[in-house]
């Protein structure tokens, strides 16, 4: 399906019973032994500036863990991305709405996906960046040393936000593909 400007609606997904996903830790070490001899395609993805990045809120964060984004200013934590032309992403809020903006590596077939755990408040956008090579011992490449294989970043959601009714859509100009979630807000029906 397409959106009126021209953007491919994504399927959020709602139930994902992948066992052991994510269960590898990514740490500053491993990812920096793992960059170091990495081709063009790892570093399109963990780049600095990414979604992806682990570096990407001004210290090392592990994407596979869920980081609350939308308790800090986009204008705070992208400064210095910002302030050298690196950012590639932005997060903002209106009185309905959560949105996230993102351009995502182009690296063979865009297979970006969106998970939504609707008890858990946590958003998941991850993608496959090299399906060439062997994956873990079950088959799927995040149960593993999931790096090697493609790209994550886990959000909690705010508590008024409404995962269930989000909407994804990607689309692509030139060399670029971009990403953008909106979440709507819980509205109170008991304002005074």
């Amino acid at each position: 399906m397409t959106s009126s400007s021209g953007s491919l609606k994504l399927e959020i997904y709602t139930e994902d019973k992948t066992p052991g996903k994510w269960s590898v830790p990514l740490s500053e070490e491993v990812f920096r032994r793992f960059l170091s001899g990495a081709g063009g395609s790892e570093k399109a993805v963990f780049s600095e500036g990414s979604i992806f990045s682990p570096f990407l809120f001004g210290k090392y964060f592990d994407p596979s863990d869920a980081f609350p984004l939308w308790e800090f200013e986009a204008d705070v934590l992208l400064a210095s991305l910002r302030s050298v032309g690196q950012c590639r992403v932005d997060w903002s809020q209106t009185d309905q709405t959560y949105v996230l903006i993102s351009d995502l590596p182009v690296v063979g077939k865009n297979n970006v996906q969106v998970y939504v755990d609707v008890n858990g408040k946590m958003m998941e956008i991850s993608g496959q960046w090299n399906i060439n090579k062997k994956t873990a011992a079950n088959g799927d490449w995040r149960s593993g040393r999931w790096w090697e294989y493609g790209y994550v970043r886990r959000l909690e959601l705010p508590g008024d936000a409404d995962p269930q009714n989000s909407e994804a859509f990607l689309s692509n100009k030139d060399d670029y593909s971009f990403l953008e979630i909106i979440i709507p807000k819980i509205i109170s029906k008991n304002k005074f």
